[in-house]
């Protein structure tokens, strides 16, 4: 199976731009495949800046329930591909854009948290369906993006907000229409690209020293109640009706 992305790099800027119809929910091996194409990018001294975007619907629905209701021991690799997707954007030598449109739920918000700057497309939602879900995660990356309180309020009703309406509470760079949102990302990341690889690389490892929490620590340990979820039979049944209804209840009001 091909990967559920692609990549480019020209003048100095990376791309990878997630392309998994219908919902771009990436599988156990296509996380572990995505963490790795970071990775690369970061150690490939011709990138200077990166950018992550998507095609399709959405920007990224997250994990495939799909994958996990077949098979429930792939919540380890699951597990593992997100912590290092999100580990290798947030910790990575080069400053990461995330350029995002439609939905971004779950891993997306895993994504956008993870990243330095956000852009959104005037269409894009924020959510953290996972209680509905039959899990747990995504909460410290939003913590990165929207209030403590507002955060709060959409794991527990699993409610999303829109991007104008994050980018007024919290830390999105700008909100633009979704034909501008590629060439917006590419522009902000040439100014970047223009800098000194090694101020900005240094410049990057400074300001994740002085963050108030260890994002990775953060999520692993909301990564061991997602584990402990899973056991619990209300997990199951969650899951159970989110793979009947093909998932509808939660992109349909937004395509």
């Amino acid at each position: 199976m091909s990967a559920p992305f692609t990549t480019r790099l020209a003048n100095g800027i990376g791309e990878i731009v997630l392309d998994r119809p219908p919902v771009n929910a990436l599988d156990s091996r296509g996380w572990l495949d995505l963490a790795a194409a970071v990775d690369a990018m970061n150690a490939d001294p011709a990138v200077r800046v990166l950018i992550l975007r998507a095609e399709g619907r959405g920007f990224c629905a997250g994990v495939d329930i799909k994958e996990l209701q077949a098979h429930p021991e792939r919540i380890v690799a699951v597990n593992r591909g997100n912590w290092e997707t999100f580990r290798a954007i947030h910790r990575g030598r080069v400053p990461v854009i995330a350029a995002a449109h439609g939905f971004v739920l779950g891993g997306g918000i895993g994504i956008c948290g993870a990243a330095d700057i956000v852009l959104l497309s005037d269409c894009a939602t924020l959510g953290v369906p996972e209680v509905d879900r039959g899990a747990m995660g995504a909460g410290a990356h939003l913590g990165r993006l929207l209030p403590l309180q507002t955060v709060r309020r959409m794991y527990f009703t699993g409610e999303p907000v829109s991007a104008l309406e994050a980018a007024r509470l919290g830390g999105i760079e700008a909100v633009l229409p979704r034909a501008e949102l590629a060439a917006a990302a590419r522009a902000l990341a040439a100014k970047i690209a223009a800098k000194s690889p090694a101020m900005i690389a240094l410049a990057k490892e400074s300001l994740n020293g002085v963050e108030a929490t260890d994002l990775e620590r953060a999520y692993r340990w909301e990564q061991g109640f997602t584990a402990q979820a899973y056991l619990m039979e209300d997990s199951r049944k969650t899951r159970d009706a989110f793979v009947a209804t093909g998932g509808r209840a939660d992109f349909g009001a937004r395509e």
